[in-house]
């Protein structure tokens, strides 16, 4: 039985994209605050390697440079968007049901309903 497992799964990442980072020292460490949320800031190409990353923490204003794609993960849009377009609009409990991001969408979209969307001032 081997001791540790390798994952097939290699992923590329966009500028922008949001990732859950796991911090590997700091894991295989024991200390605590290994994995955190991040923005790709930068995608650094190579021709004979894979790819690494240039992260920016979302509630921190460093950066971590040159991250393998192994210790990444995706935070897709859709599970961070799940509660608006899954939010029961018509039901009695539908406002304590929603955060307060799905009721702020919900917001902005009925005010530009009815009327063009203006642009922003300079």
């Amino acid at each position: 039985m081997p001791l540790f497992t390798q994952s097939a799964t290699v992923t590329s990442f966009a500028v922008d994209d949001f990732v859950l980072y796991r911090d590997p020292a700091r894991f295989w460490t024991g200390q605590a605050g290994h994995t955190f949320v991040c923005r790709i800031a930068r995608i650094v190409r190579f021709t004979n390697a894979p790819s690494r990353y240039d992260l920016q923490p979302v509630t921190d204003s460093g950066l971590i440079p040159g991250v393998q794609s192994g210790y990444l993960r995706l935070l897709p849009p859709v599970d961070a968007m799940r509660d608006i377009d899954t939010a029961p609009l018509r039901s009695d409990s539908a406002v304590d049901d929603m955060t307060a991001g799905a009721m702020a969408w919900l917001a902005q979209q009925a005010a530009t309903t009815n009327r063009r969307p203006e642009l922003p001032p300079h």
